[in-house]
């Protein structure tokens, strides 16, 4: 229900938003000099990184080497299109230490790889 939370579009809008609220209250301090803007902008740089850092960190955690080596493991069953696709998922709902830690063969992660297939192939509404 809520997948459109881990999507790129979400985090950009998100990123155009608290940018869209520091530079409101920075024109307004500018306007007014009044220390309450200063505090304004305090708490939504401190939100915004208390809101986008969990986003960023699990991109960071996956140097380049791993994820070629997640895409050959891939590459060798499937095409590069679902290879991409799949490896896209992992990369955005674990971090490099929960993968290595997951049971591939586990009901968890098979049921993660079918919704995964039906979010990238599927006839979805959406």
């Amino acid at each position: 229900m809520f997948d459109f939370l881990d999507s790129d579009a979400f985090i950009i809008g998100l990123e155009i938003l608290f940018l869209t609220f520091i530079g409101y209250d920075a024109y307004k301090y500018y306007k007014t000099k009044r220390r309450e803007y200063i505090l304004n902008i305090v708490m939504a740089i401190g939100f915004a990184i208390w809101v986008l850092y969990p986003f960023y960190t699990k991109y960071y955690e996956w140097s380049d080497t791993d994820r070629d080596a997640l895409s050959t493991v891939c590459l060798n069953e499937h095409n590069s299109t679902y290879c991409s696709c799949i490896d896209n998922a992992i990369v955005k709902a674990y971090t490099k230490e929960e993968f290595a830690l997951q049971d591939k063969n586990g009901t968890g992660f098979l049921e993660f790889l079918k919704d995964t297939e039906e979010e990238c192939f599927g006839n979805s509404w959406f």
